[in-house]
């Protein structure tokens, strides 16, 4: 247990638990958190002016099924140079499948354009806020007869909670756990970031399920 949380620093007791639970190491969940709780494990919070993500959490209307509505959104960080890093996210509010990433020091609506003609598939609703990039004539031009855009109100980000709460975790269990000398390091830790966030880190939300788990029983209960 030790081994897990000092590998997984931002993994609270129930994920510590589900990762014990598939190499059935443990059954009972109470005794876990008894033990978890005797070696002092609880998750610290981050002080002073280190970096930090804010989890807004507000139900929303829950999607029937994968691809219904993505939500977008950017996360801004920096590089130990002092340069500008700059991630554009887009999560399916459904299976919580990470639908891509954009990883730069600068992102145009030019830049998501691209992004969007490369994937095999759209959703019904992009929701996303007022920035800018989500209003320049290039993604309003594409999207026409494609994909419907879904706006939340100016100032109320709990209207795009999902991705709100998808960027407090990927920043906590990522970019405030890696320093980045260069966009194409912090690509390449991203990526393995994400490889991980679908394939190990269980959620809640899915049943205690990784997004892959998850995906995959979705796929057999269509096609059965």
């Amino acid at each position: 247990m030790r081994e897990l949380a000092s590998q997984h620093r931002r993994f609270g007791c129930p994920r510590i638990h589900w990762l014990l639970e598939r190499e059935k190491l443990v059954v009972n969940y109470k005794r876990t958190e008894r033990i978890y709780n005797e070696m002092n494990l609880q998750i610290r919070k981050r002080k002073g002016n280190k970096k930090t993500g804010n989890v807004i959490r507000l139900p929303l209307r829950q999607p029937r099924g994968p691809n219904e509505v993505w939500s977008m959104d950017f996360v801004f960080d920096r590089l130990e140079t002092g340069r500008n890093l700059k991630v554009f996210n887009v999560v399916d509010d459904y299976s919580k499948v990470i639908e891509g990433q954009i990883v730069d020091r600068s992102i145009r609506g030019t830049d998501l354009v691209r992004f969007f003609e490369s994937l095999p598939t759209l959703p019904g609703f992009l929701r996303c806020d007022n920035g800018s990039e989500f209003w320049s004539s290039a993604l309003q031009n594409w999207a026409e007869g494609k994909v419907k855009f879904d706006f939340i109100e100016p100032g109320k980000p709990t209207q795009n909670a999902y991705v709100e709460s998808f960027n407090g975790k990927f920043r906590d269990e990522c970019l405030n756990e890696h320093q980045f000398f260069s966009i194409l390091q912090a690509r390449e830790i991203i990526s393995e970031w994400r490889n991980h966030y679908h394939e190990g880190r269980p959620h809640q939300a899915l049943g205690m399920k990784t997004p892959k788990e998850f995906a995959s029983e979705q796929v057999i209960e269509l096609t059965s």
